[in-house]
């Protein structure tokens, strides 16, 4: 299993390349980075908190490292034309020599669409929207030259190059209601979900069966999720997060709670498991707790 730290955008500069240089230093193996403009007034934070922009973050961060693997959860094809995200792509695969993983979404975020005046289709319209947008990518990527004529998107004799350093350049869609995990199934190498062991058995079940009826081997496509994590021997406080986060994914407890966790996990198929850096604490807190997470969990499933 490859275990990857997730640093918040919604925190200074510095801080995120701390996190980041620490997990390269310390053996984690990606760097993973959220695709929004602000917060959501919910799970992700008030409206007016400074939030950095991940394709930005992400080319930074390719030329800053040199061994993890950097991706994001998820590109909105709401409002990331394919077309400009593939050549976006193809140049952070070079800068950071080949170690971009490309994760796309439908888009959900009401708020940050309204504010900018960006269109926010219904769920099947946007689901529609990133099947053309993911075939459109692929194309881009590996063909010298993309025809594409489709509801939302249309090229003529489109080329993107240099190809990445990548053949194929992984994408990963995110989602888990059963419409997108047919999608998954068609188009994806890899696939995303905030999840809980319990959450995450029957979405298995589903994909699996849409990769049947695809004509795919579920195998082919990388299982990742990601949960809050918190460590302590405290169980008022690890009680009080889940409590306070929910409906989100949460893991709070010993780390022996935190491995049966992980081992679950890793029987449903998990290849990558991401831990959001959100309620680590601060500063050396949060680099210790990272520490702590890599001693005590990681090294049980290497």
């Amino acid at each position: 299993m490859r275990f990857s730290i997730w640093p918040s955008l919604q925190q200074p500069w510095p801080d995120v390349l701390e996190i980041v240089h620490h997990a390269e230093r310390t053996g984690w193996d990606g760097i993973w980075v959220a695709d929004h403009f602000m917060g959501d007034d919910g799970g992700f934070g008030p409206v007016t908190t400074p939030t950095l922009e991940a394709t930005a973050a992400l080319a930074a961060l390719a030329g800053l490292t040199s061994r993890v693997s950097l991706g994001s959860l998820v590109l909105s094809q709401t409002y990331r034309h394919p077309a400009v995200l593939a050549n976006w792509a193809a140049t952070v695969d070079h800068v950071s020599h080949g170690r971009l993983i490309l994760g796309v979404g439908a888009g959900w975020q009401h708020n940050e669409h309204e504010q900018y005046g960006i269109s926010l289709p219904s769920p099947r319209d946007r689901i529609d929207r990133l099947c053309e947008a993911v075939q459109v990518l692929r194309s881009l990527l590996t063909q010298q030259s993309t025809e594409f004529d489709g509801r939302w998107f249309t090229l003529r004799s489109a080329v993107c190059e240099p190809k990445p350093l990548q053949q194929p350049l992984p994408i990963l869609i995110g989602g888990k209601g059963d419409r997108m995990l047919r999608v998954v199934a068609q188009l994806a190498d890899a696939w995303n979900m905030w999840s809980l062991p319990e959450t995450l058995a029957p979405r298995v079940a589903v994909l699996e069966r849409a990769c049947e009826q695809a004509g795919r081997d579920p195998r082919e496509i990388k299982r990742t999720t990601q949960a809050l994590v918190m460590i302590t021997d405290d169980m008022t406080k690890a009680r009080r997060l889940i409590e306070t986060v929910a409906p989100r994914a949460a893991i709070a407890g010993p780390t022996s709670h935190i491995a049966e966790v992980v081992s679950r996990w890793q029987e449903l198929g998990v290849d990558e498991v991401i831990v959001p850096d959100f309620v680590l604490g601060r500063g050396q807190a949060k680099l210790d707790a990272m520490d702590a997470y890599l001693e005590q969990v990681v090294l049980l499933f290497r």
